[in-house]
């Protein structure tokens, strides 16, 4: 999986706007700029998240693009230095629909495929070819999207506090079942250890996405972790 340095700054800015405020929300933080950067992030996310199926926002916005011979529909969705690429295959598609159906239908989806794999590439991420309608997202990215055709937030964010909420809980509960154990019996102390290392930087994770700080348990975490399991 690839990290976010390696990342569009567009998908980099939507995963760290999204878990700062899902983050902070859990934590009872507030974060400067409310809602509407909430919203900003998490919608972002909910477009990233299906932009390769036929139902994702791209695949729509390509759909009307052809039927309208409209090009800059679709146009935002890749970067600038591509354009022309997606204008030259744009301009293809429109030729070659003119000779038939089934030739529209062969075009349609050469373009399709053409768009989803530069906009995924300037994402970062690789092309896996287009998903068919109707795949579970599970629930976030539909939320997302239902977010944005009601004008409410609200929903998203609850839907994403709670889940961070019960992996808090999740990690916590593991760690503090393994926390005390006799110092001369090795395989416990691992497995507190191996319960620790993840409540820790799941713990730390959301706060360095919530505050933008750079946390030091992912580089000496196991050596905290012993640290702390021969103080008990």
């Amino acid at each position: 999986m690839k990290t976010l340095k390696l990342l569009d700054p567009r998908l980099s800015w939507a995963l760290a706007i999204g878990a700062a405020y899902v983050a902070a929300r859990a934590l009872g933080l507030e974060l400067p700029g409310g809602d509407a950067l909430g919203l900003t992030g998490l919608a972002l996310l909910g477009a990233f998240g299906h932009c390769d199926t036929l139902e994702g926002p791209v695949i729509q916005l390509a759909r009307k693009a052809l039927q309208t011979g409209n090009v800059n529909l679709v146009l935002p969705w890749v970067r600038a230095e591509d354009e022309d690429e997606i204008r030259h295959a744009f301009e293809h598609a429109q030729a070659v629909r003119k000779l038939g159906p089934e030739a529209r239908e062969l075009a349609d989806t050469h373009f399709f495929e053409t768009l989803v794999r530069i906009h995924r590439a300037g994402e970062g991420a690789p092309y896996t070819g287009l998903k068919p309608a109707g795949l579970d997202l599970g629930p976030a990215v539909p939320a997302a999207d239902k977010a944005l055709e009601d004008g409410a937030v609200e929903p998203v964010i609850n839907l994403l506090t709670d889940a961070v909420r019960e992996g808090v809980r999740r990690h916590f509960h593991a760690a503090y079942h393994h926390r005390k154990f006799d110092v001369n019996d090795v395989r416990a102390g691992r497995a507190y250890v191996d319960a620790y290392v993840p409540y820790v930087h799941y713990v730390e994770g959301l706060w360095d996405a919530a505050t933008g700080a750079v946390g030091h348990h992912a580089e000496h975490g196991a050596h905290h972790a012993v640290h702390a399991a021969h103080a008990h």
